[in-house]
């Protein structure tokens, strides 16, 4: 991706303290990032700074201009000292997904774990010039070392949808990937954040969420399951529908995450703007059959791997920026919750360097009567999901 002007240039300093595999933590690496200002998805304040770097921005940004304030200034100085694993690094998401955490200025080890086909990947990586050291590990003797000490770890693996495909299809097959996956993490590096990407995530994040109690070390502040790409989706058709400038675009997406558990809160749009009510139908069901729009349009050659790469980007940003100190990291996503009567629920929340701070209640407070309908229609299929998840992950081992 090329930079657009100066502003977006990247200065890294000459003495880089390199991260080496027999550290117990990724040593630091200190260089310059010369980036415009620009902010994550907040509660209250949007993009205040220059337009140039539009990868940046559509993550919603890591670097924000040096300030006073009453906790570690969020500045230029940034110290790249984050271990992210991706599991599931030579398919089709977790290629792009792998490439543009290795532009993240906050990571310092970059793991990368498949089945096959990964070494290639990490040699192909390796050749960028950013900080990060990126190291390559092969099948189950070696998934133990690559989550070691590790502070995100980022779940994509799994077969993609096809024409013709629901979500639920692939939960046999991805049911088990996950559920082994998770059993590593728990054992090799319990206090991550733990990103789940394969579907159908409204199982998935389940099934780790009791994978996770059975091990004795299930922290519900930790568990994501990544919607980030709902919330894309909706901010760029929202965008492209109003005439609207796109980073200034916020539409909180809730429920789940997939068909009509996908619920836009289009009153709750910012920059406030109308809808007919012909345009918020349409709005609402292209959102929650966008994947299956990219699906048709690949005709089988594949489902939503660049887009989900890049929403999982941001998602992860957010959360390195959140564990670095940035005390103001919001996004949508799939999380234990009590904001309804089910036990998981996708939301806006707050995130920390504990995890999840917050959930956002107000968004579901002053609901249309549209979303309020929708939003008790998509329960049923929802709790379905989850319940699912739960009696897939305690079914006895054959």
């Amino acid at each position: 991706m090329a930079a657009t002007s100066a502003a977006s240039s990247i200065s890294i300093g000459s003495n880089l303290s390199r991260a080496t595999s027999s550290s117990s933590r990724a040593q630091a690496v200190n260089f310059n990032y010369s980036l415009p200002r620009f902010t994550a998805l907040r509660s209250s304040t949007l993009l205040s700074g220059p337009e140039s770097s539009s990868f940046a921005k559509s993550l919603r940004g890591s670097v924000m201009k040096s300030q006073s304030t009453d906790t570690k200034p969020y500045g230029l100085n940034i110290n790249a000292s984050y271990k992210v694993a991706v599991l599931g690094a030579a398919g089709g998401i977790g290629q792009p997904l792998s490439l543009l955490i290795k532009m993240s200025p906050l990571v310092s080890t970059l793991h990368l774990y498949d089945i096959a086909n990964v070494k290639g990947v990490a040699a192909d990586l390796s050749h960028c010039n950013t900080p990060s050291q990126v190291r390559d590990f092969t099948g189950p003797a070696e998934l133990a070392d690559c989550l070691k000490d590790v502070n995100v770890v980022v779940i994509p693996a799994g077969v993609p949808r096809k024409p013709g495909m629901t979500r639920d299809d692939l939960f046999n097959i991805n049911a088990g990937i996950v559920k082994t996956l998770v059993e590593a993490v728990a054992d090799n590096c319990p206090n991550a954040f733990i990103h789940i990407i394969s579907n159908p995530v409204n199982s998935t994040v389940p099934i780790a969420a009791e994978v996770l109690k059975k091990k004795g070390v299930y922290d519900p502040k930790k568990l994501f399951g990544v919607t980030t790409l709902d919330v894309v989706r909706a901010n760029t058709f929202v965008s492209q529908k109003k005439n609207l400038k796109l980073i200034d675009v916020d539409v909180p997406v809730i429920g789940g995450h997939a068909g009509i558990t996908i619920l836009p809160l289009l009153s709750k749009t910012k920059p406030s703007v109308s809808f007919t009510d012909e345009e918020i139908e349409k709005l609402t069901l292209r959102i929650q059959n966008a994947g299956t729009e990219v699906v048709d349009a690949k005709a089988g050659a594949g489902s939503a791997t660049l887009s989900m790469a890049y929403a999982a980007a941001r998602f992860v940003e957010s959360s390195l920026r959140a564990l670095d100190g940035d005390g103001d990291v919001y996004e949508c996503s799939f999380v234990d919750s009590t904001l309804t009567d089910l036990p998981f629920f996708a939301s806006r929340i707050k995130i920390g360097r504990n995890g999840v701070e917050a959930v956002i209640e107000s968004d579901l407070q002053g609901l249309t009567e549209y979303e309020q309908k929708a939003l008790e229609a998509l329960k049923p299929e929802l709790k379905a999901s989850i319940e699912k998840g739960v009696a897939f992950a305690n079914k006895p081992a054959n």
